[in-house]
């Protein structure tokens, strides 16, 4: 599904007749948002992501917000963001980003709604 989302954001970009570089940054952004959603789905396979955001877990937190840095440095930072490639993106465009990246990835609550019905 993760696959499915990053498409669906290049499909975008081509649409939008974005040049390659914020095609490819639009893509990058999905695919570590919808990475970082993983994480938060995968602490539990059999109970949801709101229960298990309370679970008290201090490197939960710092993974995700050193991800969030590099993805921000590699993106807005000239010399990284030339190195990959990659240009700025605006606020809507990171918003698509986050909303790909969560719906490829939140899917997997109803499986676990399931599991956690069937018992």
């Amino acid at each position: 599904m993760i696959t499915a989302g990053t498409l669906a954001v290049y499909q975008y970009g081509v649409y939008e007749a974005y040049n390659e570089s914020l095609t490819r940054t639009l893509v990058f952004a999905s695919l570590i948002i919808a990475n970082i959603f993983l994480t938060l789905v995968n602490r539990s396979f059999y109970y949801s992501i709101l229960t298990t955001l309370m679970y008290k877990n201090n490197l939960v937190l710092l993974i995700i917000s050193i991800t969030l840095v590099l993805l921000g440095l590699l993106i807005f930072v000239p010399p990284l963001a030339n190195f990959f490639g990659f240009v700025p993106i605006n606020i809507a465009q990171f918003g698509i980003c986050t909303a790909i990246g969560f719906i490829s990835v939140i899917w997997f609550e109803v499986v676990k709604w399931w599991k956690r019905k069937q018992m």
